[in-house]
């Protein structure tokens, strides 16, 4: 079967590449530029470097750009969807939602429309475990975004390790913390995986902090060898 991927740059998107890529086609990457960057839909930090990553992964990217206003902004991604199925045949979609509900449903609305089939490989798995199969599989995952009370500015740029899994684990248990980001405390980027064939080399960046959240600037970067 020939899959779209909803592509956002971030762990739980690449992790769903690889997961499907496993037993399926994975045929070409789908992303949506959100200029929203507090969009109900759509990962924002770091979004550019999807096309990297869609060259490090040697697979194909369909984008689109939305305004990213509230329901609105599903009729561009169903425009991505569409295209996607027009230029590369797609019979399905793959999602890297985990829990929400939200947007699982709008995905499922679009896919019911344009005849395709929704595959959402992460859905409901454990989220420690999720950061856990990164690590086990060598995902080379780094902090973009953080977006709630007690994440800091320290957790920018930072890579996923072991001891950072464990630390978000006591914060869901002390202060309901979602660790993969459920709950849209986090954004990650994915600068390595098995599936890619080089890595993503960050040459300049720059963090931006306002109030209790910030991001992780990726300003340029390139391929670099494995």
């Amino acid at each position: 079967m020939r899959l779209g991927i909803l592509f956002s740059g971030g762990k739980d998107s690449t992790l769903a590449l690889h997961m499907v890529a496993e037993k399926k086609a994975a045929t070409c990457l789908i992303t949506v530029t959100s200029k929203n960057k507090e969009s109900f839909m759509f990962h924002t930090p770091n979004i550019n470097v999807t096309t990297l990553q869609a060259q490090a992964l040697g697979l194909p990217l369909v984008s689109m750009q939305t305004e990213g206003k509230k329901e609105a902004e599903l009729a561009d991604l169903e425009c991505a969807i569409a295209e996607a199925k027009s230029r590369f045949g797609i019979e399905g979609v793959v999602t890297g939602a985990v829990e929400s509900v939200y947007q699982t449903s709008r995905v499922q609305r679009i896919c019911n429309k344009l005849n395709l089939e929704q595959f959402n490989p992460l859905w409901k798995h454990d989220q420690k475990g999720l950061l856990e199969a990164l690590l086990a599989k060598k995902f080379q995952v780094i902090i973009s975004g953080v977006f709630a009370y007690p994440l800091n500015e320290t957790w920018l740029g930072k890579q996923i390790n072991t001891d950072m899994i464990a630390q978000l684990a006591e914060l869901q248990c002390r202060y309901g913390v979602s660790p993969s980001g459920e709950g849209g405390e986090i954004e990650t980027t994915v600068l390595d995986a098995p599936l890619f064939k080089q890595k993503i080399e960050i040459t300049n960046s720059a963090t931006e902090w306002q109030g209790s959240s910030g991001v992780y600037i990726i300003k340029t970067a390139r391929l670099a060898p494995k």
